[in-house]
């Protein structure tokens, strides 16, 4: 493409989205090349672990994704972490890559199957692309704005679920942050008393596709960043899906509380929360 700010009107979104798949699937095959074999892990304060597969994959997803779009903004969680400047308003015409290179770093690192890449473009304050990737399984998960959301060429659409006591649920905890912990305790002690089942797979993003593939009725949880969150937005918002804040506004990727679902059940379990927080 030529090193040009293009008019998000004009922009081919199938190209884009298929280059930016090939992007992930490099950066699958540095995770998998990583998996089992890492030498160096560190923690980042308030964020977990870090691994140089982490690193890695950023790394070379960022440089091919720089070939997509050369006037893009680009957000990645560990660069974010590293300290590179990076902007968090409203993304330009070429928009802003959200790139979490390895969401469920602790489940990567200890050998459980799940985690994940996860990838949004962002033009002009709305979500355009969405790739998130499961290695081990996988399955790629792909969303273009207004054409709908895709697994490995599978339509996904939310469930149609509409009681707490008919519906399987996931969340997360975040342990690093004790009253945001404390907080969360009290929401799973009475939803876990009301639903089927609460699940926890370590992956936002994978929660999300969970969501809009309809296997989880909702998925709530607090204290998430925009690599987490962005790429599994466009897909619940396309497979039919709502997600709101913990006090009922619409969710964008830059707040850090998160309840998706069908609207029927995103409702519930917002005001759920509310009653609770």
């Amino acid at each position: 493409m030529k090193n040009q700010t293009k008019d998000p009107g004009s922009m081919d979104w199938k190209k884009i989205l298929d280059e930016a798949v090939q992007a992930c699937l490099a950066g699958r095959k540095i995770l998998l090349d990583y998996y089992g074999h890492l030498q160096k892990i560190e923690e980042k304060h308030q964020a977990g672990l870090v691994s140089e597969a982490d690193k890695e994959s950023e790394r070379v997803i960022s440089e091919l994704l720089k070939k997509i779009l050369p006037q893009s903004e680009f957000l990645g969680e560990e660069s974010y972490f590293d300290g590179a400047r990076v902007s968090t308003g409203r993304a330009g015409k070429e928009g802003r890559w959200i790139l979490d290179p390895l969401d469920g770093t602790t489940n990567y690192i200890h050998q459980f199957p799940l985690f994940c890449i996860s990838l949004a473009l962002e033009v002009s304050a709305d979500l355009k692309i969405a790739v998130i990737d499961v290695p081990l399984l996988n399955e790629t998960y792909t969303a273009i704005r207004g054409q709908g959301a895709w697994v490995n060429g599978q339509r996904l659409r939310v469930s149609q679920t509409s009681e707490i006591e008919r519906s399987l649920l996931s969340t997360g905890f975040f342990a690093e942050d004790i009253p945001v912990l404390e907080e969360q305790l009290k929401i799973f002690s009475h939803l876990v008393r009301k639903a089927r089942g609460v699940r926890r797979s370590g992956s936002a993003a994978y929660d999300l596709c969970q969501v809009a593939r309809g296997v989880f009725d909702a998925y709530w949880e607090k204290n998430l960043k925009p690599w987490d969150t962005a790429a599994g937005q466009l897909l619940v918002e396309e497979a039919g899906g709502v997600l709101l804040t913990y006090d009922g506004r619409p969710h964008h990727p830059y707040e850090n509380s998160l309840i998706s679902g069908n609207q029927k059940m995103a409702s519930l379990i917002q005001k759920s929360v509310n009653l609770l927080v």
